[in-house]
Order: structure tokens, then C-alpha cells, then sequence
């Protein structure tokens, strides 16, 4: 499953449509165009990140931290870079960074908490999520409740992680980690009934996944739905021919 980690950021749209030119307007002062000229290289490289040109969008980002190396946005988006290229202390000092400069913003909270967790340090992480959602103009406090759930599954931390996915789905009933990972904590302490709505609850939003699907077909098979069972391996294999969980099917199983 996606892990929600990064909400990259949106400086001034994604065409640059409303973006004045680096050179900015009369009666700004050095520091204005500065901060200025950093917002555009950070939105320039967060496209080329996203189109895959890592060297322009690092060449971008760099420039921008050099105009103003006190915008946080540009840090945050290094660090998705520099974790990319799995250059971790480096990924770990920008998003650093990011939160040093807005210690209070729910994002630079969240998305240091999600690296933190996706690189083991699951101590280090649970507090982040936790300061995140204290921030009141935080527009996803879902997305950190289900990061601090699933950083807590890392552990085994069962119980605290379902109350974490709870708290997500309060906020946002269509947050799709949330409804799988709950699903997958159900049906591990063998409350496969309510599992199983889960699992529909995430196919209602459209989306579908080797790990769903798998989950979907161990549930129906426990429960001794043969024939919800016969349809998740079929979807699986049809759709996901390729996948280990497509491979995990027993051998006998009805195709």
C-alpha cells in the first residue's frame, strides 16, 4: 500500500500561471525578490521531480536554497529528492530543516514524522504526528493519524494503531490507507466480519491493489464465502498476473 508520506508543496500552480517573473516588481526589496526567486526554482524542481529529470529538478532546488535558504518548501522538496536517490542522512537534514523553520505547521511535522518512520526510527517519528495535528489551519490530519498508525504497526503496536485509523476515518472516511490497514488489523485478530467491510469500503473508492485484493480473498476465506473468495483470485491474477500476491495463491485454488 501507498504509505502517506509527502505532501509535496503547491507554490504558485503548477503551470506557474500565477508566478511573477524572478525579477519581480518595483519597490520590492532584495529580500522580497529573493524569497521570490527561491518560490519559483522550488515549484521548477518539484515539476521536474515529478516528470523523473532528478539532476534539473536537484540543479532547481539548490539554485532556490541558494536565493533563500529560509523558505521551507524547498527543503521539503529536497528531501523527497535526496530520499529518492536513497541518500537518507541527507533526505533526514532537509526535512529537518523544514521543520525548524515552521515547527508548528501540521506538513513539516507530518512529512519529517513519515520519513523518520519509513527509515525505522519509529521513537523518534510518533511525536511529529502528534504535534501535526495540533495545528489547527492543518488541512489532512487524517493523512498523520494514519501515518501514526502505520508507524505504530511497524512495532506491533496493534490497539494504538486501529485507534490511530479510527482517528483518521472520523476525519476523512475515504482515506484509503486507513480503511486497509484497518481491515488488515481486524482480520489478524480474527474479526473478519467487520474486516471485510473495510476491504468493500476501500473498493467503493475505485482503487484496487495486489494487497487488498489478497486481503479480500484470505478474509472471504475464513469467513467460507468460496465464491467471494474464487472472485478476489481471479481479479487478482487477471489484473496483477505478475504480482507475489498473485504468486501467494495456493496452487489449487478455483482460477
Amino acid at each position: 500500500m501507498r504509505h502517506n508520506a509527502i505532501i509535496l508543496v503547491g507554490v504558485c500552480g503548477l503551470a506557474l500561471a500565477g508566478c511573477q517573473s524572478v525579477g519581480g516588481l518595483r519597490g520590492e526589496t532584495s529580500q522580497q525578490k529573493a524569497r521570490q526567486a527561491a518560490e519559483v526554482h522550488t515549484e521548477l524542481g518539484q515539476q521536474y521531480l515529478q516528470r523523473g529529470d532528478l539532476q534539473t529538478a536537484l540543479q532547481k532546488l539548490l539554485l532556490a536554497e541558494k536565493y533563500d535558504d529560509s523558505y521551507a518548501p524547498e527543503h521539503t522538496v529536497l528531501g523527497v529528492l535526496y530520499e529518492r536517490i536513497k541518500e537518507y542522512p541527507k533526505a533526514e537534514r532537509e526535512y529537518k530543516r523544514a521543520y525548524a523553520l515552521e515547527p508548528t505547521k501540521g506538513d513539516a511535522n507530518n512529512n519529517l514524522g513519515a520519513f523518520l518512520c519509513r527509515i525505522g526510527k519509529v521513537d523518534e517519528a510518533l511525536p511529529y504526528f502528534k504535534r501535526a495535528v495540533a495545528d489547527p489551519f492543518y488541512h489532512t490530519p487524517d493523512v498523520a493519524y494514519a501515518n501514526a498508525g502505520t508507524c505504530l504497526l511497524k512495532v506491533g503496536q496493534l490497539q494504538p494503531a486501529l485507534a490511530d485509523f479510527k482517528q483518521a476515518l472520523a476525519l476523512n472516511p475515504k482515506n484509503s490507507d486507513a480503511l486497509y490497514q484497518t481491515a488488515v488489523i481486524l482480520h489478524k485478530q480474527g474479526d473478519d466480519f467487520h474486516a471485510s467491510a473495510f476491504v468493500q469500503r476501500f473498493e467503493a473508492l475505485g482503487l484496487a491493489s495486489p494487497a487488498v485484493l489478497k486481503l479480500g480473498y484470505d478474509i472471504e476465506t475464513k469467513l467460507g464465502d468460496q465464491e467471494a473468495a474464487r472472485s478476489y483470485a481471479r481479479r487478482l491474477r487477471d489484473q496483477f498476473p505478475d504480482s507475489e500476491q498473485a504468486r501467494s495463491l495456493p496452487s489449487g485454488s478455483p482460477p
